[in-house]
């Protein structure tokens, strides 16, 4: 059993950064990719970044490249998204997410999620 739990969301103006952490508990965190997701309120869920095992490879949805950083430290069992340079639109629910198929936005292991709000 997998769970995941985030942190570091909050209120921030326009420009700033945040940076977002999702621990995980379980054998597996180490083995496997890892992804953010997030959802703006009447949206549908959005793939942020994601990072495979190593954290060699990395991808970003066009609408974060350039600011957002994802990250992980398989010793301490963490994933973390470094956001800068946020806009309005970056506005949603932030999650971690493990297994994820971007095609269906599923995955094998949710967390709750964390608030961000960017005000203008």
């Amino acid at each position: 059993q997998v769970t995941l739990v985030e942190s570091g969301g909050g209120l921030v103006q326009a420009g700033g950064s945040l940076r977002l952490s999702c621990a995980a508990s379980g054998r597996t965190f180490g083995s496997s990719a890892m992804a953010w997701i997030r959802q703006a309120q009447g949206k549908e869920h959005e793939f942020v970044a994601d990072i495979n095992w190593s954290g060699g490879i990395t991808h970003y949805a066009d609408s974060v490249n350039g600011r957002f950083t994802i990250s992980r430290d398989n010793a301490k069992n963490t994933l973390y998204l470094q956001m800068n340079s946020l806009k309005p639109e970056d506005t949603a629910v932030y999650y971690c997410a493990q297994g994820l198929l971007i095609a269906t936005m599923s995955a094998n292991y949710w967390g709750q999620g964390t608030q961000v709000t960017v005000s203008s």
